[in-house]
């Protein structure tokens, strides 16, 4: 599959129609008559008409490829055109992003707002950049989280970024919502009579999962702290009864909100959801699990699908890259190579093709 950094390319393809235009016209005499002599006719000058009229059409159609694979080879090939670029964080302090803007000399270079996961975004679309280009980031530390393996650049990318104090929690990790089936766990058990075995079974594996500190309370009846409610009975539950995320393990007429579910597809599951006065609620043919994978399944995609907490270990000011080879190496740009030669065979037929139609 060809991945395309330059779409916009393919717009032109409106240019295929002049071809078609051009094969297509054709000149003809408006009227001719046949006389013994002209000599004592007044000079006038020939009129002509074009009609259209299909012509040499296997040299239209190779002229045509040519022109799609000439925009193809130019929505394929990379060329680098940014320069100096600051990449800021939305959300940093702004007086002390223009002191660190200042005192790296980038004053001048164009700014772009830092995207999610700025690090692995600045990998993939590093080719943007010319080489001589200065990178610099602006960030607080929180957002960018220290990775167990710096991504090679083969710009020198300079990382500056606020860490907060260490005694004080930091905004996103104080404002982020404790997601579910994370820390300390309260969950409601209700109407699961006959299946009341395998959920117990199943939290039970979720809280041996990962290092083993999960903890999970089952109770009857939901508290402030519930983050979630299995219910397996047809009935409709209490009114008052409200928490985060409710699984349900088939649909029911007393959640009439299931009607218009989303899907979701995550790790070979597929997931209902639609939200509701009293949560958000779940549903799918896996709940509960009937087997060891398919609980693995689940709970990694329930892990996937809760908020992500502040990163432990936020990245400190450094800078990066000039550990990877240069630019042209990258395998995105291939596909330009095979579509040049199949440009220039083109080439040479339509060529050949329009001589031999001259002849």
């Amino acid at each position: 599959m060809m991945l395309s950094s330059y779409p916009l390319w393919w717009l032109a393809l409106p240019v295929l129609l002049l071809p078609v235009w051009w094969h297509r016209q054709k000149r003809q005499r408006l009227k001719a008559e046949p006389l013994a002599t002209a000599r004592f006719l007044p000079s006038a000058a020939p009129e002509q008409l074009r009609v259209w009229r299909w012509r040499d059409r296997l040299l239209l159609l190779v002229r045509c490829l040519m022109l799609v694979t000439l925009i193809a080879w130019l929505a394929a090939t990379i060329f680098p055109w940014r320069g100096d670029t600051v990449l800021l964080d939305a959300g940093v302090d702004k007086a002390w992003a223009e002191q660190q803007i200042t005192a790296a000399g980038m004053s001048a270079a164009q700014r772009i707002e830092l995207p999610p996961n700025g690090l692995q975004w600045l990998r993939q679309h590093e080719r943007d950049w010319r080489p001589s280009a200065r990178l610099l980031i602006v960030a607080r530390g929180e957002q960018i989280a220290m990775p167990a393996r710096v991504p090679p650049f083969s710009h020198q990318v300079e990382l500056r970024t606020k860490l907060p104090p260490a005694a004080a929690p930091t905004a996103a990790a104080s404002a982020a919502p404790a997601g579910p089936l994370r820390g300390g766990h309260h969950i409601v058990l209700a109407g699961a009579q006959e299946q009341g075995a395998a959920w117990r079974s199943l939290l039970a594996a979720f809280a041996r999962a990962g290092d083993g500190a999960e903890r999970y309370t089952l109770a009857a009846e939901p508290a402030t702290a519930t983050e979630l409610i299995i219910w397996e009975s047809p009935s409709a539950p209490p009114a008052n009864w409200r928490a985060p995320h409710w699984w349900l393990a088939a649909p029911s007429p007393a959640f009439p909100e299931l009607a218009n579910a989303s899907t979701l597809n995550i790790n070979g599951l597929t997931l209902k959801y639609a939200d509701s006065p009293r949560g958000r609620l779940w549903t799918s043919d896996a709940l509960p699990p009937r087997d060891a994978d398919t609980a693995r399944a689940l709970y990694e995609a329930w892990q996937q699908l809760s908020p992500a907490p502040a990163p432990a270990y936020p990245m400190p000011s450094q800078t990066l890259g000039g550990t990877r080879s240069a630019l042209p190496a990258i395998t995105d740009a291939k596909p330009a190579a095979w579509l040049a030669l199949v440009l220039l065979a083109l080439f040479l037929l339509e060529r050949i093709l329009s001589h031999a139609r001259r002849s």
